[in-house]
């Protein structure tokens, strides 16, 4: 083959000189104005071109036939289209040349070396086929294994898969774009030529619209359809909630509609998980029914799987929403609850639901994390297994009372033994030293009079309340729990924070989730002056402070007895001034009588409330210590103000003694420079150090508020918000009465006049940070 091609190129170079010197004078004149392109430089074969006879042949190569004035140049175009190694740029337009000459030299070679002939192509191609250009193309460099411009693609295929294309080319029918295409694709043993970009698109119906590739299996296919509609038509009916709705849908979409609880009709892994947290919702004082289960196993149609798919849904997202903000809305309640807003985010909620390797634990995480209210969940599962036995109630009998010299005996002393956890001497029924201690300290604990004397008030609260009633104690003070932040602490200060009790009238200091001090509170007499539940933070303790008697307390308690008796505020170390514009300011300066004391803690609230010293310290005796008009009294605020103080300001080692030593006439703050948490709560039933379950008595009613709620919503929506309207603090005007005089400081520097502080700023002060005490500012409180 290569000797045929070495003899074509030597046989056209002679033709080429025979022809020259045949021609007329006028025929090189004319050759002479317009030159002809003179014939290809090709060099000579050499030795290492030179193959044996029994060397394979080359696959058959499809070449396009054109004029003869075309063949070379056509061919050199064709050959260098095929090779897919580029090598130097000069090197392959040299071996582009020489195989073109070769090419059309084989002509004349046996037919198995060549599909299709000059001669024959030219007459069989379509008149829609434009012959490529004589002249070469311009050889860019690329890069190695990519495609030249102008080339089909290439992927990588055996040469055993390759077909040589018919010698007649093209089919009648084809477009002839196609049909130039097949006609001058050269094929190769080591490259198959790719299909063109657009050739699958040609391949379908014109105007057909191509589907994105979809990730659903096809068993879960018709489902994902009716999923698909039902959330177009009645996503509004399912998810009301606008912030879960819209969640929903986008976590849907995302997965190409594809069922969320199945695979092929079954129940997956996650929606067993999620199944048996709904079932259990009572464990968590909820209610089973709030959440219901759809019944997978009778769907049997996509559309009924799909929505029993959705209502799955729903009821995950009730019960994580439910499970962390409550089923009632504080609001709802009383107007008198402050709590910060925590609402759930409903795609984080799917996406932790159903990627979580165990889908229950990860909804039972929504609920409150807290310490006593895990305690709570424990003594609800422990009542609810003991109300299944039994009922062993104490009768009522003579009192029982120890004395050394005369023990007493009684049949039902080994019910009280078994009632106080006494395990020694379970059947022994002498009331002896041992079981009047353990009634003492029961007696202490319900605030009952710690006289160790079994009376008919001891039985009955020995016996309790019903264990229903209990029960339902237990399930709205865990409601309560999830009204409170999640964090208690300030996690800067070691997860410190202050926690108030009101129906257990104590208060107590947190820190690395333990106790670290505790005392009894005064707190507010029930109805208006109920103390409110609250998380502030403190911000500043003020030291001998000025009490600034509230509004409501001067219209409604200190002009009715300025009627009676005119001298009664100056016998109480009380002020009465005017202001400019008329309104009426009492204040009392610093001192032992002054009503909040020596010390107040202040967290700036909308209730007016905050926690102070009293002059009356005879009020924490009592077992019951509802007295004052919303705030709280504190019986050892020198300690409270060391612990606290010791919390925020390690460095200066403050104690008891250093506190009282700054008590005087001069009021002062002390700044806290990471503010404290403090959380007003109603903890009707909780779990002592001792892991004993105590009840304490619904002082201002809200438990029966909220179980009367809970039975008798009727359907109503207990999440939405209650707009409560707010107190009116401005500042009463009235008639003095006769006889009675103003101090000589009628003035306040502006502070009570329109253009001076608000009504927020003289209570607290500006709040960053805490100002030292200014006369022009004068806070009003509650007492």
């Amino acid at each position: 083959m290569l000797a045929a091609t070495f003899l074509a190129v030597s046989t056209s170079a002679a033709f080429a000189q025979a022809d020259t010197a045949k021609k007329s004078a006028a025929e090189l004149a004319i050759d002479a104005a317009v030159p002809t392109p003179e014939p290809a430089n090709v060099p000579p074969p050499t030795a290492a071109d030179l193959k044996t006879d029994d060397a394979q042949p080359a696959p058959p190569v499809v070449s396009e036939s054109k004029p003869d004035d075309q063949k070379t140049d056509r061919s050199a175009n064709d050959t260098s289209a095929a090779d897919p190694k580029p090598a130097d740029t000069a090197a392959a337009a040299s071996n582009s040349d020489t195989s073109s000459n070769a090419t059309s030299s084989n002509a004349t070679a046996p037919s198995n070396e060549t599909v299709s002939s000059d001669s024959s192509s030219s007459d069989s191609k379509p008149s829609g086929v434009q012959p490529q250009s004589s002249s070469k193309p311009e050889i860019a460099e690329t890069k190695s294994g990519e495609p030249k411009p102008g080339e089909p693609e290439a992927t990588d295929a055996k040469p055993a898969d390759v077909t040589a294309a018919p010698s007649d080319g093209i089919k009648t029918g084809e477009k002839p774009s196609e049909a130039a295409k097949d006609a001058t694709a050269t094929i190769r043993p080591d490259v198959t030529p790719r299909p063109e970009a657009g050739a699958a698109a040609n391949s379908e119906q014109p105007g057909e619209p191509v589907k994105a590739a979809s990730h659903v299996p096809p068993a879960d296919q018709p489902a994902a359809e009716k999923l698909h509609e039902l959330l177009d038509a009645n996503a509004t009916k399912l998810f009301s909630r606008k912030a879960e709705r819209a969640a929903v849908e986008k976590f849907y979409t995302a997965r190409s509609y594809a069922p969320l609880w199945t695979a092929g009709g079954t129940l997956n892994t996650q929606a067993q998980g999620v199944i048996a947290r709904l079932r259990d919702a009572a464990a968590d004082g909820l209610n089973s029914s709030d959440y219901p289960v759809p019944d997978f196993a009778a769907a049997s149609s996509p559309e009924q799987l799909a929505e029993a798919d959705l209502k799955l849904t729903a009821s995950m997202m009730d019960y994580a929403r439910q499970a962390q903000s409550g089923r009632m809305h504080w609001s709802q309640v009383t107007a008198d609850v402050q709590y910060p807003e925590h609402p759930i985010d409903p795609e984080q909620v799917l996406t932790n639901v159903t990627t979580a390797k165990d889908s229950s634990a990860a909804l039972d995480s929504y609920n409150p994390p807290h310490e006593l209210y895990r305690e709570l969940k424990q003594k609800l599962a422990e009542l609810r297994k003991a109300s299944e036995g039994p009922l062993i109630e104490i009768a009522n009998g003579p009192g029982l009372v120890f004395r050394k010299n005369a023990v007493m005996e009684d049949p039902r002393v080994p019910q009280i033994r078994a009632r106080l956890g006494m395990t020694q001497n379970p059947d022994d029924t002498r009331f002896d030293a041992d079981v009047a201690a353990a009634v003492r300290e029961f007696q202490a604990r319900h605030h009952l009079k710690p006289d160790g004397i079994l009376g008919n008030n001891t039985v009955r609260a020995l016996n309790g309340p019903k264990k229903d009633h209990t029960i339902d104690t237990i399930i709205v003070n865990m409601e309560r729990w999830r009204w409170l932040p999640r964090e208690l602490g300030a996690p800067s200060l070691d997860d410190a924070y202050a926690i108030l009790n009101i129906p257990d009238y104590s208060l107590k200091v947190m820190q690395h989730g333990a106790q670290i001090w505790s005392t009894r509170v005064v707190v507010g007499k029930p109805g208006l002056h109920a103390t409110p539940l609250l998380t502030e933070t403190m911000k500043y303790i003020t030291v001998n402070p000025t009490w600034n008697v509230p509004p409501s307390i001067i219209y409604k308690e200190y002009l009715p007895a300025l009627q009676q008796d005119p001298t009664v505020l100056s016998r109480m170390g009380l002020k009465l001034e005017r202001d400019r514009n008329g309104g009426i300011h009492i204040s009392q300066p610093p001192g032992e009588r002054n009503a909040l004391g020596r010390i107040r803690f202040n967290f700036p609230n909308k209730f007016l409330v905050y926690q102070h010293d009293t002059p009356d310290k005879h009020l924490f005796s009592k077992n019951k210590r509802a007295f004052s008009h919303g705030c709280m009294r504190v019986q050892n605020p020198d300690q409270y103000a060391a612990t606290l103080l010791n919390i925020v300001l390690p460095q200066e080692h403050y104690t008891p003694e250093k506190i009282r030593s700054m008590y005087g006439r001069n009021e002062f703050n002390i700044n806290f420079p990471t503010p404290v948490p403090v959380h007003i709560t109603y903890q009707t039933a909780f779990v002592d150090q001792a892991g004993k379950l105590q009840l304490r008595a619904d002082v201002y009613g809200r438990d029966a508020k909220m179980l009367a709620l809970l039975r008798n919503s009727n359907g109503r929506d207990l999440e939405t918000v209650v707009a409560h309207a707010q107190p009116n603090y401005s500042r009463p005007r009235g008639n003095i009465p006769q006889g009675m005089a103003f101090n000589e400081n009628r003035g306040f520097g502006g502070g009570f006049d329109n253009g001076g502080p608000s009504f927020f700023e003289r209570l607290f002060g500006f709040q960053t940070p805490p100002p030292q005490y200014d006369d022009r500012r004068r806070p009003i409180y509650r007492r």
